[in-house]
């Protein structure tokens, strides 16, 4: 197969790490701290109740759909103001949900797979999620990241796509979008105009089956370090 990749647009979530370790933790993290700091809140929200209150600010606010950070802090908000807490309290209850979202634990494969690709191409993320590079540690790897509420849209978008080979000065023919979502990684970047390359890693796929007809991904891979396998062999003329 011949593909000019010039540059990597990387999913994070479920691509680097598994998400679910972590958005099993992070409403408890923060119940804790409502627990500590404003009792009446958690007591009348309790982890269910505040899921529940979140999604009806959802629904109130189908324009922020993009942005998990902003909803996050309106339904802490909209809580403190119904229990009679001080919504002076947003900002420090959503950093200790923040940190505990941060807290990560990649891939066995990802970093190296990760330091490996960075080498050789430049590699930006891109993400509908609210994971910070910085925090995490990994921001040096990455050229930028652009996540979907700096956007004001989220995958699959096609202008969060061009958005970043815009930035990365590549035409998205010669860029190869990396993720594990088959609609948002894959589906949306080929729409978009970009190369994908699909991710199934085991926990999430653990028998992949390529559901569509319509579009395929150029590559697809059950590991990242399969990817960088895969550059390594592949791209020592394009990239000379």
């Amino acid at each position: 197969m011949s593909l000019r990749i010039r540059a990597i647009t990387l999913d994070l979530d479920d691509t680097l790490w598994p998400f679910a370790p972590i958005g099993a933790r992070v409403d408890f993290v923060q119940h804790d701290w409502l627990l500590a700091n404003c009792p009446r809140t958690a007591e009348r929200f309790p982890v269910d109740a505040m899921r529940r209150l979140r999604d009806v600010i959802n629904a109130e606010h189908p324009h922020l759909a993009h942005d998990f950070s902003r909803l996050r802090k309106l339904t802490l908000a909209r809580a403190m103001e119904l229990a009679g807490d001080d919504v002076a309290h947003v900002e420090p209850a959503f950093e200790a949900f923040f940190a505990e979202r941060n807290r990560v634990e990649c891939y066995p494969d990802a970093i190296d797979a990760l330091e490996r690709i960075a080498a050789r191409v430049p590699v930006a993320a891109v993400t509908n999620g609210n994971a910070d590079l910085g925090r995490i540690g990994l921001r040096h790897l990455f050229a930028f990241q652009l996540g979907a509420s700096q956007h004001g849209a989220p995958k699959p978008d096609p202008t969060i796509y061009r958005a970043a080979c815009e930035r990365l000065g590549q035409a998205p023919q010669h860029v190869l979008h990396v993720g594990d979502d088959i609609d948002l990684d894959v589906v949306g970047a080929a729409q978009a105009g970009l190369r994908t390359c699909w991710i199934h890693r085991n926990d999430l796929h653990p028998e992949p089956t390529w559901p569509h007809a319509h579009v395929r991904p150029d590559l697809a891979f059950p590991t990242l370090d399969a990817l960088a396998d895969w550059l390594d062999a592949h791209l020592q003329d394009d990239v000379a």
